[in-house]
């Protein structure tokens, strides 16, 4: 018992000190993502201002403060205090005898540096693909997940609204996802990252882009936007579910773009019964709730 209290003791507290370390520049630039997420942020909000596709939307859209503190919310805090448990869960696999070896399936480690970053980045990629298509096929996860849809006007800051509930979900899969490949993270993981926030950024943003022929690979607002319409093509459950590419959908047929003036309404049947407040979303999907 000693041991997992040790081991939970220790993730809770580095951390802590890691967090800290990054807000007073002590983490080197390339791997601090609190500074990282802002300028990044601040990037993709300036285009949305100078840029902006729906002209009529404010700057300060509707709930871009209570968007933004999410950001901070689920990239930080809520990351400190579910650090321990899953290092917990790290302990007692080992103690059962489920290693990363024993899962797996390609070991990049002798492979080209660049090599590692592609296929990190498109296996991670699937894996929340995957997840994301569960969030909305299955109701119990659908009940977490409407807090990410009820978002009514999209920018940058929509990217990383989303219930505590959904670092459940898709933390074990991901770091299943990290085991098959050897169960390390290459030494540059920093570069996918920072580009799975700069790509989820701009797919939420107010600025029009397609990408060009690259749509078929990369995901983007337009096609986004229509992740989020309030009114879905008939018998189902959601469209465009890439996260930061768009080719899965292509491949699996859950890709829809009929039009692109971004002049449509979003979010979903049922929505204004999602709580206003932060708290309130933050206990949203537990217990009975009446049917939408």
């Amino acid at each position: 018992m000693e041991k997992y209290i040790n081991a939970f003791a220790d993730a809770f507290m580095n951390n802590i000190q890691w967090t800290w370390n990054s807000i007073v520049f002590e983490v080197p630039w390339y791997t601090n993502y609190f500074w990282g997420l802002i300028a990044i942020s601040f990037l993709v909000w300036g285009l949305e201002i100078v840029f902006p596709w729906r002209k009529e939307q404010s700057i300060f859209r509707k709930d871009f403060w209570l968007d933004g503190f999410y950001m901070f919310f689920n990239f930080f805090v809520f990351a400190i205090v579910i650090s321990g448990f899953y290092q917990l869960l790290g302990v007692f696999l080992g103690d059962v005898g489920i290693s990363a070896k024993s899962l797996t399936v390609i070991n990049i480690s002798a492979l080209p540096k660049w090599t590692q970053l592609v296929i990190f980045f498109i296996l991670l990629d699937f894996v929340q693909w995957f997840t994301h298509v569960l969030l909305h096929k299955y109701p119990f996860l659908w009940k977490f997940h409407k807090i990410h849809h009820s978002v009514k006007e999209m920018g940058f800051a929509a990217h990383l609204r989303y219930h505590w509930m959904e670092n459940i979900f898709y933390k074990p899969l991901k770091t299943i996802g990290v085991m098959i490949l050897g169960g390390f993270e290459p030494e540059q993981a920093y570069i996918v990252h920072f580009l799975a926030i700069s790509i989820g950024h701009l797919n939420h943003s107010n600025i029009k882009i397609t990408w060009g022929p690259l749509k078929y690979i990369l995901n983007n607002p337009v096609m986004h936007l229509y992740h989020h319409s309030y009114v879905l093509p008939k018998d189902s459950y959601g469209v465009n579910f890439g996260i930061s590419l768009s080719l899965w959908d292509y491949i699996f047929k859950t890709n829809y773009i009929p039009e692109d003036s971004g002049a449509i309404e979003i979010g979903f049947p049922g929505d204004e019964k999602v709580p206003k407040s932060f708290f309130g979303q933050l206990i949203y999907g537990f217990g009975k709730t009446k049917k939408d």
